[in-house]
Parts: C-alpha cells; sequence; structure tokens
C-alpha cells in the first residue's frame, strides 16, 4: 500500500516539472519571434519619411502647372492687339498656347507615372521644358541679334514695323480702329492741364497728338496751335505733325515707338513668364526625380 500511495506524487511532481521547462522554454523563445516581427515595422519607419516628401513634390510640381495651363487659356480666347494680326502674331500666340498645353500634359502625366518610369520621365520632360525656356528667352530679348528671326522678339518686331511696306498696313489699320477719335470724343471737356495729366495708352500718345518737344498749344485731343517760337522744328516729328484726323502723326518715329511698345509688351511679359515657369517645373522635376530614386534605394 505504501509503493502505491507514492506512485502518484511522484508522477504530478514530474509533470510540474516538465510544464516548468516547457514554460521555460517559450519563455526564452518569445522574444527573438518578437524582435523578427518588429524588423519590418522598423523599415517602414524609415522609408515612410521618404514617402511623404515624395508626394509633396509630386503635388508641388502639379501645382506649379497649373499656371501654364491658365496661361494656355489666356492665349488661345485672348484677343490679340489691335493690328499685330498684321505681323502674323496670332498665329504665334495660338502656336504657343497649343506648345504649353503640350507642355502641361507630358509634366504631369511624368508626375503621375514617376515611380515606372522615372529616369526616362525626366528625360522627356526636360526636351520640351527646355524648349520653353530658349522660347521665352528670345521673346524677352536675352539673345540680342540671336533672336531676329524668332518671331516675336524685340528685335523682330522693330525691323517689322520699321519697315516701310509694313508700316502703310498698321498706320491704315490704326486709322481704321478709330484710336484718335476715340481719345478727341473722351477728351472734349479737358483743358490743357487734365488732358496733359491724363493717362494715354502707347498708340494714342504717339500717334494722336505731337511730341512734347514741340511744344505746340492744346486745344483738344487731335488738334493743336504750332509755336513757332517755342520749338517747332526741333524734331523731325514736329514737323510730320499736321491738324488733319487723316493725318496726325501717323508717320511719326513716335507714332512707330507707340505700337511698338504696345505689342512688346505684351510678348515681354509672356516671355518673362516662359522663363519663370519652365525655370521652376525644371527644378520641381529634377528633386522629384531625386527623391524618387532615394525612395527606391529604401530612404538610405
Amino acid at each position: 500500500m505504501a509503493e502505491n500511495t507514492s506512485n502518484p506524487a511522484t508522477a504530478t511532481t514530474a509533470a510540474e516539472a516538465v510544464t516548468t521547462i516547457v514554460a521555460a522554454v517559450q519563455e526564452e523563445m518569445k522574444p527573438p519571434q518578437e524582435a523578427s516581427k518588429e524588423a519590418p515595422i522598423v523599415t517602414a519607419d524609415k522609408t515612410r519619411p521618404v514617402r511623404i516628401i515624395v508626394g509633396s513634390m509630386a503635388i508641388l510640381t502639379f501645382l506649379l502647372s497649373l499656371p501654364v495651363l491658365a496661361s494656355v487659356i489666356w492665349l488661345l480666347y485672348m484677343k490679340g492687339y489691335d493690328c499685330e494680326s498684321l505681323l502674323r502674331l496670332p498665329k504665334l500666340q495660338t502656336g504657343i498656347g497649343v506648345a504649353l498645353l503640350f507642355v502641361f500634359l507630358i509634366s504631369n502625366l511624368v508626375v503621375f507615372l514617376r515611380a515606372k518610369v522615372h529616369a526616362l520621365g525626366l528625360l522627356v520632360v526636360m526636351v520640351p521644358l527646355i524648349l520653353m525656356l530658349t522660347m521665352g528667352l528670345a521673346l524677352v530679348g536675352d539673345y540680342k541679334d540671336e533672336s531676329k528671326a524668332v518671331i516675336g522678339s524685340p528685335t523682330w518686331l522693330k525691323n517689322k514695323v520699321y519697315n516701310d511696306n509694313n508700316w502703310n498696313y498698321i498706320k491704315s489699320c490704326i486709322y481704321d480702329s478709330r484710336t484718335c477719335d476715340d481719345l478727341a470724343a473722351r477728351s472734349l471737356s479737358l483743358e490743357q492741364y487734365d488732358f496733359s495729366a491724363r493717362k494715354l495708352s502707347p498708340v494714342e500718345f504717339g500717334c494722336c497728338r505731337p511730341p512734347v518737344i514741340c511744344e505746340m498749344d492744346y486745344v483738344n485731343a487731335t488738334y493743336w496751335r504750332r509755336n513757332d517760337h517755342l520749338g517747332a522744328g526741333s524734331d523731325e516729328d514736329c514737323d510730320t505733325w499736321q491738324n488733319d484726323e487723316d493725318v496726325l502723326c501717323y508717320d511719326c518715329i513716335a507714332c512707330k515707338d507707340g505700337f511698338l511698345k504696345a505689342v512688346r509688351n505684351k510678348w515681354w511679359r509672356l516671355g518673362l513668364f516662359l522663363v519663370l515657369m519652365s525655370l521652376l517645373l525644371i527644378a520641381a522635376h529634377l528633386l522629384l526625380f531625386i527623391a524618387t530614386v532615394w525612395e527606391r534605394l529604401g530612404g538610405m
């Protein structure tokens, strides 16, 4: 009976020992398992800031392309300056608008496909952006003599406006647009001081009134009394001016300068816009490319 009583106690003790050993083994095995599970989480934390940077650069590049789209709408739907159609400028305006639409589409296509074609995409988008920059510099007049052949550049415009054959058509167009007649109608009740303080357009100032150097006495906007003792004849335009509504100062150098200034200002502003936007987009795409490559390398 003594042997039968001791056997259950021995079995219980052995079972408890086995249970303790198993628990100890499980406890020892647990930290490596948790470490292996936490390893991917550490990697994900490293790449998360890179993904944020890439996403931010993609959004910034898209936002920078929106002014390009706005300029497309402006170029395609804006009415050209009076008489500039004689210089084929509306065709240039439409051509630049279509080209900018292409730049907008290519830029955003590269942004959305950056993960697949990051290197090729950078090369594809840089070509139209560099052409855009070159065209902008030409319109601004940065190339001087080299921009003579570029339609819309300051040198090209000056050569066209000062060409006698072209000017005959331009001055007829200015006359038909009734620019000076409208100025006279708006200034009927103005005295000389009020008229002098009035801001005139370049064409109105150059074509509808005699040059200031002539020192003529104001009667109305298109009629001035010549004063032979004060400076009449001191400038070629002073002799060209006539108080005839069909003549006025349409043949004056000042009239050519006024028309040239009005047209050139528009294209100079467009050129400046092209330069600034192309530089910003080039910088944005370069930074996006660098961030994308960094992301592919795991943020190292």
